[in-house]
């Protein structure tokens, strides 16, 4: 099984979106894998989008992800970058389709209600970036016999 990182963003926290955003993922047959609540600081902000801190629009990422706490997860699952993506939607809440997190809960291009790991390469870089080994669990779920055929376990 794969393994990817999401963080429900500040704006998700402030609108009280949790439940609905993270009973969509588990609906899906998503299992948790680790969970926690932070305050990220401009040090992991700057290595975990490395590749944006050039952009213009940087400083307002950094104001916007240093606004309120953050809920970062590990999901697992079956092709589960590819599914948390597909389940996101655009990163542009405008643009994102009906019936994913984003096309449904948001409408801004940077208050986006979600950043999922867009590959198993940097799924596992950001996982080690915000999670202990020891924070993340390795269980069975009851549901696996009816969440997934036996030639895909």
């Amino acid at each position: 099984m794969e393994q990817t990182l999401v963080i429900l963003k500040p704006g998700t926290i402030a609108r009280g979106l949790v439940g609905d955003v993270l009973t969509r993922f588990q609906r899906k047959g998503l299992k948790i894998c680790g969970m926690k609540m932070m305050q990220l600081d401009e040090p992991l902000l700057r290595e975990h989008y490395a590749h944006l801190t050039d952009r213009p629009f940087f400083p307002l990422i950094l104001n916007s992800m240093m606004a309120y706490p953050v809920i970062v997860m590990v999901l697992e699952g079956k092709d589960a970058v590819t599914v948390v993506r597909s389940m996101t939607g655009a990163t542009n809440c405008r643009k994102a389709e009906p019936g994913t997190i984003r096309g449904d809960f948001g409408m801004s291009g940077q208050e986006n209600i979600v950043h999922a790991s867009d590959s198993p390469e940097h799924a596992r870089v950001e996982i080690d970036r915000f999670f202990r080994p020891e924070e993340i669990f390795n269980y069975t779920l009851p549901t696996i016999g009816v969440t997934y055929a036996p030639d895909e376990l």
